[in-house]
């Protein structure tokens, strides 16, 4: 399964990879695979690695499961393919986008321009069951994510965490607060955003002026 990914994942995740519950679990995608109709595309869940480097990582956005409609999911956390409507998440992601940075708001829901400029867009879980959101939960995915939020923890310094809503915000215990910076706000779906947890939080300018402070390229968002 791990076979297309970057040669700098494959060493900082090396030990997961031989882990017990890891061959449980790519024993589990595999037959999913196989049985049902899964996304992303086999091809697609690493994508969020190949994307964004371990050298190139300067941003770690915490999402949940793919997207489970077809043709949306490409392995990266609220994104969907070129074509696809944004889906209501990623819609108030840019109508804050736009308020933020008074850009206007992408034509696109295909967030792979922010992957390779160093936005790592990690889901909690890589792959899911068509038509059934949160099907791969508990299945050992959770551990291989919360390893790599620990790993690039202890690893870099000065990455900026966006923890949106509370199941994301539940990782703040992996990362080492006096390394990194951690910028927290609701989760970005209706049910949130319109009981005023999410507009507002103003992540994206705040985000660059970190960067901007360490001496590095902001993110064209």
């Amino acid at each position: 399964m791990q076979d297309n990914l970057h040669s700098s994942w494959l060493q900082l995740l090396d030990s997961e990879f031989k882990a017990p519950y890891f061959e449980r679990l790519q024993a589990f995608v595999e037959e999913e695979y196989t049985e049902h109709q899964c996304f992303p595309p086999k091809h697609q869940i690493f994508a969020a690695f190949n994307h964004c480097l371990v050298k190139d990582v300067k941003v770690v956005l915490i999402g949940q499961d793919p997207y489970h409609g077809p043709g949306q999911a490409n392995g990266l956390s609220f994104s969907v393919n070129d074509g696809i409507a944004p889906p209501p998440s990623l819609k108030n992601i840019f109508k804050e986008l736009e308020t933020d940075l008074q850009k206007p708001i992408p034509t696109s829901g295909n967030l792979e321009n922010w992957a390779k400029q160093g936005v790592l867009l990690l889901n909690a879980t890589l792959t899911v069951r068509a038509h059934s959101a949160g099907s791969h939960q508990g299945k050992g995915w959770e551990t291989f994510t919360d390893a790599v939020i620990s790993k690039l923890s202890q690893e870099k310094e000065g990455l900026v965490f966006l923890l949106w809503g509370g199941k994301a915000q539940k990782k703040v215990k992996l990362i080492g607060p006096k390394k990194h910076h951690i910028l927290t706000a609701g989760h970005p779906s209706p049910l949130s955003a319109n009981r005023g947890y999410w507009f507002g939080n103003k992540h994206f300018g705040k985000t660059n002026e970190i960067l901007e402070c360490k001496g590095l390229t902001p993110i064209d968002w």
